[in-house]
């Protein structure tokens, strides 16, 4: 699942909290060893859309956050 139909379901599904997960790449699709994650608040009256824009924001900043902390030598990289 992803996209509008991931956000869809987490609304349906009544969830308090959505997330983001920054992962390695690997040969399959939003698959791959997890470097961080983090939550996003899902409103009362989010609509699939406001949800949608919310997250979107947050992985922006979320994953120049991560890549610093890899710089850092904070998160590990393998190899």
């Amino acid at each position: 699942m992803c996209g509008a139909a991931v956000h869809e379901a987490v609304i349906a599904a009544g969830e308090k909290e959505t997330g983001v997960t920054i992962h390695l790449v690997d040969e399959e699709y939003d698959h791959g060893e997890i470097l961080a994650q983090c939550s996003v608040p899902v409103l009362p009256n989010d609509t699939v859309g406001s949800l949608s824009q919310r997250v979107l924001e947050r992985e922006h900043l979320f994953l120049v956050e991560t890549l610093d902390h890899i710089a850092r030598g904070e998160i590990p990289l393998p190899g």
